[in-house]
Parts: C-alpha cells; structure tokens; sequence
C-alpha cells in the first residue's frame, strides 16, 4: 500500500544485572564505548509440568562518549541498571569462517545505576555500616544520571 505512513519506533526498555565487567574502548578519534551484557530474567509457568521456570535474556549493550566512561567507573558483574536506548544492527564479518554475520545491540540514551558505585563499595571497611545520613546522600545520586 502506498501512502499509508507508519511511525517509525525504536525504543528499548531493559532492566537487569551485567553479566560481566563492563569493557571501554576508544575510536580512533579518540570517542569512548563502552560495552557491557545485562542479563534480564523472565519467569514463566511450564505447561506440560506445571512448575515454574525462568528463562534468561542476555542483551548486548553500547554506551558512547561520558556515558561510557560513567558505566565503565561505576559498575561491575551483577550491578544492576535500568538501560534506554534504541536497537542497532552492525554487520562485521566472522574472522572463524570469513562469513558476514549481523549482531543486535543496544545503543544506550540513558543508563540508571541501581546500586551504589562499585568504588564506594569498595572504599567502605569490611562490616562497617554507613551512617543513615550517608546512605540517604549516596542513594540520592542513583536516582538519576543524567548522560
């Protein structure tokens, strides 16, 4: 059908934990990327057993410029986040077999951090607890990051 124009939508809401550290690199103009995987989790009742299942997504994840650098400072394997952004595809040939392969990503807008920074956690004394005070101004930084 010709004339009939449709929105054009590419948005992507992911919320879960990284499967790994994430890893920074730079172009060769010298921009930051980050990469990292959020594995997000899904359960799900099976019909033949009746007993409940879960099902685990992991999803690729790109941040550019002072979001990558953000993501690569603050988190780490298991540190959740909430991710929005858009789905690209890259095209790179399989260096295996010589073949071209497509990938799906996700091209971070935004990134929430929904822990504290990796770096205080690990700057605060073994079994230490903060002070309320101290915890109530750590968590107002989470809340939001603006990229």
């Amino acid at each position: 059908m010709t004339g009939v124009r449709l929105p054009e939508q590419n948005q992507v809401l992911i919320t879960g934990r990284l499967t790994r550290d994430p890893e920074i690199f730079r172009t060769a103009q010298g921009t930051a990327k980050c990469w990292f995987s959020v594995a997000v989790n899904r359960n799900y009742r099976d019909k033949a057993s009746g007993e409940w299942k879960e099902m685990v997504t992991y999803v690729p994840v790109l941040a550019w410029r002072e979001a990558a650098e953000r993501c690569k400072e603050k988190l780490a394997k298991g540190s959740p986040v909430h991710v929005e952004g858009r789905l690209v595809s890259r095209e790179f040939e399989d260096k295996k077999s010589g073949q071209k392969r497509t990938a799906l990503e996700v091209e971070a807008r935004r990134v929430q951090f929904l822990a504290p920074a990796k770096t205080a956690a690990a700057q605060e004394p073994q079994g230490a607890a903060a002070p309320a005070e101290a915890q109530v101004a750590a968590g107002e930084d989470m809340e939001e990051v603006p990229f």
